[in-house]
C-alpha cells in the first residue's frame, strides 16, 4: 500500500510539474508574441502559444490541458476589458488546441510528420479548423465587452485566426522535431558543414527579405533546399525563422511593408507566412515518403535477388526475411526525419 501510494504521489507530482512548465512556456511565448501586436495590444499575426499548446497535447496527452488554461488566463488577465471577457478568451484558447488534438487523433496523426496525410491533417484540421474556436470566441468576447471599435470585428477576427493558425503551422512542427531530435551517427563532416551553411543562409535571407527591396520570395529556394536535404528537421526551423523576420518587419512597418495600411500589411504577411508553412510541411513530407518508398523498393529487390539466387542453385526452401532487412524496414517506418 505504501509503495502504491508513493507511486501515485510521484505521478501526481510529475503531472503538476508538466502543467506548471507548460503554463510558463505558454505565458513566456505569449509575452514574446505580444511584442509584435497589431490590434488592441493582444492580437498578433503570429501566436506561438497555440503551436506550443497543440504540440504539448500531442506529446504529453490531454492531461496537460490545465497548463494551457492557466497560461492563457495569466496572459489575458491584464489585457482583457472585463473579467467575463478574460474567462471567455481563456476558454477559447484552451478549447481550440484540444479540438485540434482530438481531430488529429481521430485521423491517426503521426508525430513524425513523415507522411503527406499527416502534413495535410496538421494544416487543415490542427490549424485551419481547430483555431476557429479561439478566434471566434476571443473576438466575440472583445466585441461584447466593448473592446472593439465599430466595424472592427472582422479585421480583428482575421488577425486573431491567422495568428493562431500560423502558430500551429510554424511552431508545432519545430517542437515535434525537437522532441525526437537525436545526434546523427556517423554523419560525414560535409553534412555538418552543409547544416551550418543552411543556418547562415537562413539568417542572411531573413535580413534580405525585410530590406527596403522586396525580396520575400528568397525564402522559397531556401525552404526547397532545407526540405530536400534535411526534411522536416531542416524545413520547419527555416520556415519559423523567415516568418519571424517577416512578422517583425510587418509590425514595425519596415522593409516591404513600409508605407502600407494595416489591411494590406496583414494580407501580404499572412499570405507569405501561409505559403512558407505549406511549402515546408508538404515538401518535407513528400521527400520523406519518397525516401521511405526507396528503402522499401531496395529491400524488396534484395529479397527477390536472394530468392532468384536460391532457385538458381536448386535450394527451394522458403527464405525468411533477413535480420538486416527487418532492421531496414523498422528504420524506414519509424524514422523521425531528424538525421541530416
Amino acid at each position: 500500500m505504501a509503495v502504491a501510494r508513493h507511486e501515485r504521489l510521484g505521478r501526481a507530482g510529475s503531472a503538476v510539474l508538466e502543467i506548471c512548465v507548460l503554463a510558463a512556456l505558454y505565458y513566456g511565448s505569449a509575452r514574446a508574441g505580444l511584442l509584435q501586436q497589431l490590434v488592441r495590444r493582444q492580437v498578433t499575426p503570429l501566436w506561438p502559444p497555440s503551436g506550443i499548446a497543440v504540440a504539448a497535447l500531442l506529446l504529453r496527452g490531454p492531461r496537460v490541458w490545465p497548463g494551457i488554461a492557466l497560461g492563457a488566463f495569466l496572459v489575458n488577465v491584464s489585457l482583457g476589458p472585463s473579467p467575463p471577457a478574460v474567462l471567455a478568451i481563456t476558454a477559447g484558447n484552451t478549447l481550440a488546441p484540444l479540438c485540434s488534438y482530438a481531430l488529429l487523433r481521430r485521423v491517426g496523426f503521426r508525430r513524425e510528420l513523415d507522411r503527406l496525410r499527416d502534413a495535410l491533417a496538421l494544416i487543415f484540421l490542427g490549424a485551419f479548423t481547430g483555431m476557429l474556436i479561439s478566434s471566434t470566441t476571443g473576438t466575440s468576447a472583445l466585441a461584447l465587452a466593448g473592446g472593439l471599435r465599430p466595424g472592427g470585428f472582422w479585421p480583428t477576427w482575421s488577425v486573431w485566426y491567422t495568428g493562431d493558425a500560423t502558430g500551429v503551422l510554424l511552431v508545432t512542427p519545430v517542437l515535434l522535431v525537437l522532441s525526437a531530435a537525436r545526434l546523427p551517427r556517423r554523419a560525414p563532416a560535409s553534412r555538418w558543414v552543409e547544416a551550418l551553411l543552411l543556418l547562415a543562409v537562413t539568417i542572411g535571407v531573413g535580413f534580405l527579405e525585410t530590406s527596403e527591396v522586396p525580396l520575400l520570395f528568397l525564402a522559397f529556394p531556401l525552404l526547397l533546399w532545407a526540405a530536400y536535404r534535411f526534411q522536416l528537421a531542416g524545413a520547419a526551423p527555416c520556415a519559423l525563422a523567415v516568418s519571424t523576420f517577416a512578422v517583425v518587419a510587418a509590425a514595425r512597418r519596415t522593409g516591404p511593408f513600409a508605407g502600407h495600411d494595416l489591411l494590406t500589411c496583414m494580407v501580404s504577411l499572412q499570405a507569405f507566412n501561409g505559403s512558407v508553412a505549406l511549402t515546408a510541411l508538404l515538401l518535407s513530407a513528400v521527400v520523406s515518403e519518397r525516401d521511405d518508398t526507396q528503402r522499401e523498393i531496395a529491400l524488396a529487390c534484395g529479397q527477390l535477388a536472394g530468392m532468384a539466387a536460391r532457385i538458381a542453385t536448386g535450394d527451394r526452401r522458403p527464405e525468411l526475411p533477413s535480420q538486416e532487412g527487418e532492421n531496414t524496414r523498422k528504420r524506414g517506418t519509424g524514422r523521425t526525419g531528424t538525421t541530416p
